[in-house]
């Protein structure tokens, strides 16, 4: 079931216009921007987006400016598992690496703490209304989610199309704060 559901979030995805998902990621920063938790919210862990993702470049480079501290996912393969790493510039400490994904540059790698962390955003190929998390498959998300502090607000970020109605749940799977979707 979760298979059928990625893909046919995926092709609903390719058939969405870069117009379109740069409008609707420009209505989602606006939304996440006014929420109480990220007006709140000293360190946010961002995920470097994807081109099949609501687009997070511009909200993490605003965040920066703002004066937020702002960190993003480090993955390590080997034990399957992600860590928060700290970046003052996304262009100048980030570069591509596993699975394509932006991450800080091998050897400038700044853990922050989970406990510091007041806010995350969060990936998902689709969410439901109950803010139960589909993901890519790999599970790091999940096992990253569980270990965060209870207090720790977590958001996914979705296009519309992404936000249906139930999804299968694993006893692993871990639900999200909430969902911004445009």
């Amino acid at each position: 079931m979760k298979h059928k559901i990625r893909h046919e979030i995926r092709h609903k995805i390719k058939a969405c216009s870069e117009l379109e998902k740069s409008r609707k990621s420009d209505i989602i920063k606006t939304r996440l921007f006014n929420e109480e938790a990220f007006k709140k919210a000293k360190v946010v862990m961002f995920y470097v987006s994807l081109k099949d993702e609501v687009d997070t470049t511009s909200m993490i480079d605003e965040a920066v400016k703002s004066g937020k501290r702002v960190c993003v996912p480090v993955i390590f393969r080997e034990d399957k598992r992600l860590i928060a790493g700290e970046i003052k510039d996304r262009v100048k400490d980030l570069e591509r690496q596993h699975f394509g994904i932006f991450q800080p540059k091998a050897g400038h790698v700044r853990e922050v703490p989970f406990e510091d962390i007041d806010l995350v955003i969060v990936p998902g190929v689709a969410f439901d209304k109950y803010n139960m998390r589909l993901g890519r498959g790999h599970g790091y998300y999940d096992r990253f989610l569980s270990s965060l502090p209870d207090r720790t607000t977590t958001i996914g970020l979705a296009f519309d199309f992404q936000v249906v109605d139930n999804l299968p749940k694993d006893s692993h799977d871990i639900p999200v704060s909430r969902t911004i979707a445009a």
